[in-house]
Formats: structure tokens, sequence, C-alpha cells
């Protein structure tokens, strides 16, 4: 009886901490920026997007909705189709008091046949092939500098331990809900320097969904029954993490 009334104390002094966890989605691209993608496809008149900031709003509304069943206190920062600064995305997430971002994305390579989904937590490194996704995630004018800057301060040191967690228990539920059920390819955690991400200066991730210059890839992204399972899984490693 005495073991009860302290598991029930435990729940209840755990509970509101967990409710009170904020959580900012940020859909990325938006309005003019178009991100990765190619033109829309359309069938029986429906249209059917492949642009990056399309595919990137639609699968941040599901997590958002997923989030909310689930109590989470969570935001969006654009919850349409608009053109939306990085440094105002930050901001929003002082705004809000966000306590976690997770920035959503859709990857593309010159190499038709790569695939796969991939997970960046803010970090300093040294990794060549991440510089790639950091130029273009990070292409706003003026970025460099204020990168270049950040990397002084002491917000990497403060965020990395808290940034590779919140990755960890997220690539793990997209790992093990989608890759062997949607066979898609696992590309690994990776650290990046985002300007978003760093800006943010809280416990932040990337993530690049799939690769929309891959077809095959392209038409699950697009997919409404694919980024619904997309979206749990994101939900449920935001979860884990909070717990």
């Amino acid at each position: 009886m005495r073991e009860k009334f302290f598991y029930f104390l435990f729940l209840l002094l755990s509970a509101p901490q967990l409710l009170a966890f904020n959580v900012l989605i940020d859909p990325g691209h938006g309005g003019d920026d178009l991100g990765a993608g190619s033109a829309p496809k359309y069938t029986g008149g429906k249209k059917l997007t492949s642009y990056e900031k399309d595919i990137a709003l639609q699968v941040s509304k599901k997590i958002f909705h997923k989030l909310q069943e689930k109590n989470i206190p969570v935001y969006l920062t654009r919850s349409m189709d608009r053109t939306i600064s990085l440094e105002k995305r930050a901001q929003l997430s002082e705004t809000v008091q966000a306590d976690i971002f997770v920035s959503i994305h859709a990857n593309s390579s010159p190499n038709a046949s790569s695939s796969g989904f991939e997970t960046y937590f803010l970090d300093n490194h040294s990794d060549a092939a991440v510089k790639k996704i950091e130029r273009v995630e990070n292409s706003v004018s003026g970025t460099e500098d204020i990168v270049g800057h950040i990397l002084t301060d002491l917000v990497v040191q403060k965020t990395v331990g808290a940034s590779k967690s919140l990755a960890t228990s997220v690539h793990h539920r997209i790992k093990r809900g989608l890759a062997t059920s949607y066979k898609l390819k696992d590309r690994g955690m990776k650290a990046g320097l985002f300007y978003v991400l760093a800006l943010s200066k809280r416990p932040a991730i990337l993530m690049e969904l799939g690769f929309v210059s891959n077809k095959k890839e392209k038409d699950k992204l697009i997919n409404d029954s694919f980024q619904n399972a997309y979206a749990e899984a994101i939900a449920k490693g935001i979860v884990d993490y909070i717990q």
C-alpha cells in the first residue's frame, strides 16, 4: 500500500513536468523559398507536391497534432506556405519558451539513386559531407559571419549533449518504425552546425526525411500514409526524450 502511494505521488509530481515541456516544430523553407524538389505532380486532378517546403509543412502539421494528442505543448514556426527567415524561426523559440527545437526538411542529390533519412544534431565538426548540407540549409545573407560568431559562443557546448540525446531518441523511433516497413535507408545520425539550430540556443535537431531527387522516395514522401507513419515515429521519439 505504501509503495502504491509513493508511486502515485511520483506520477503526480512528474506529469506536470512532462506537460510543461514546450516543443517547437519548424517546417523548413516556405513561401518563395521552395527548398529542394521538382514541379508538382497531379493525380486525378489532385495536386501531389514534390517541393520540400510543402512536404516539410505537411509532416510538421502531422507531428504537431500527434504531440497535441499526447498532451505535449507544441508550436509551429509556420502553419501555412509563407516565407519566414531563419532569424525569425529562432526568435520564435524565445517567444514560446521552447525546450526543444525540431526542424523538418527533405534532401536532394545530383545522384538520383541517393536515398534515406538523416538526423542532425547541433555540434561543431569537420565532416566534409555534412558541410554540403550545412551550406544548403544555411543559405541566407550574412549567415556565414553569424555562424562563425556562434562558433565562439557557448551555445554549442551547452546544448550538444541534450541535442544528441534528442537525436538518438527520434532517430531510433524512425529506424524502428519505418526503416523495415517502408524500406527506408538509415543514413545515420550526424553532427552539424546549422544556423537555425544554433540561434535557437536550446537542444535542437534537423531532420532530413528522405530524397525528393529519388523518384521512388519522393513518391513515399508525398504519400499521406507514409507521412502519418513518419510523424508518429518522430512524435514518439520526442516523447521518449522528454520522459
